[in-house]
């Protein structure tokens, strides 16, 4: 009973911020709540084989599916809130009021006998119980639950599936549109040259030198050029660093000679 007062508000609060949530990565951490604290539930109860399940199969596998969703529509992704069906979300309201009406006035007509507890159930064992109550007494619910489940994941895949409306750009077109877009605007075909190349250090900060020796600009990130956090290397600096390249080269090569 300390577990239940303890978990029950923590569920209800992370159920309640699973539905309000904007972002996917907000519901998926309150549904990890949810879940986790499920599974400590039924460890109360003493169901080892349920807190295993919850814990292996829909805290593991299921939350890995979550997290392939949030890897296809970005951490920052969020609903929009312009309605494609007028109204969807008033009938949303008034179907889940109703819902919870007739939720709560089911629950208040239900006569409760005297409270058995899982003693009864798991007599035979915990598996030996939850096999028998799923497939005899609730059978119907068990199977009408499974076709449940694959309407959704068909309906899923059909909704999340798109039609190529122009053939895949191959790596060649690619490339061709790369040198079009240099004649035409003088975009850099290439990558852009790293930083801290001929510096000081490898940093970040410090702009590549060109051939003529000026620092190239497209070498620094737009933020850092924008911060004003670009490291400047004089030319005497430069031209010292080198001078110690070509005496190590040196040294090294008398190192080599017999």
């Amino acid at each position: 009973m300390i577990a239940f007062w303890i978990l029950a508000p923590v569920m209800v609060v992370a159920a309640l911020g699973l539905i309000l949530a904007r972002k996917a990565v907000h519901a998926a951490l309150m549904l990890a709540v949810v879940m986790i604290c499920l599974a400590v539930l039924y460890a109360a109860q003493g169901a080892p084989f349920l807190f295993a399940v919850q814990i292996i199969v829909y805290t593991g596998a299921i939350m890995m599916l979550f997290l392939f969703v949030l890897m296809l529509v970005g951490v920052d992704a969020s609903d929009s809130l312009v309605e494609t069906i007028r109204g969807q979300r008033l009938a949303a309201t008034a179907v889940g009021l109703l819902f919870g009406a007739t939720a709560v006035i089911g629950v208040g007509q239900v006569s409760v006998g005297p409270v058995v507890g899982v003693s009864g159930a798991n007599a035979n064992g915990n598996v030996f119980g939850l096999a028998e109550l799923l497939f005899s007494k609730y059978v119907f619910a068990f199977e009408l639950t499974s076709a449940l489940l694959i309407t959704a994941a068909l309906g899923a895949m059909v909704l999340a599936h798109r039609e190529r409306l122009a053939p895949r750009v191959t790596q060649r077109q690619l490339s061709q549109q790369r040198l079009q877009a240099f004649a035409e605007t003088g975009k850099h075909p290439g990558p852009l040259p790293t930083p801290g190349v001929f510096a000081r250090h490898n940093a970040v900060d410090t702009p590549a030198l060109l051939p003529d020796g000026t620092p190239s600009e497209l070498s620094i990130s737009q933020t850092l050029r924008a911060r004003g956090t670009i490291r400047v290397t004089d030319r005497q600096a430069i031209d010292d660093t080198l001078r110690q390249l070509d005496r190590d080269d040196n040294a090294l090569e008398e190192d080599q000679q017999p």
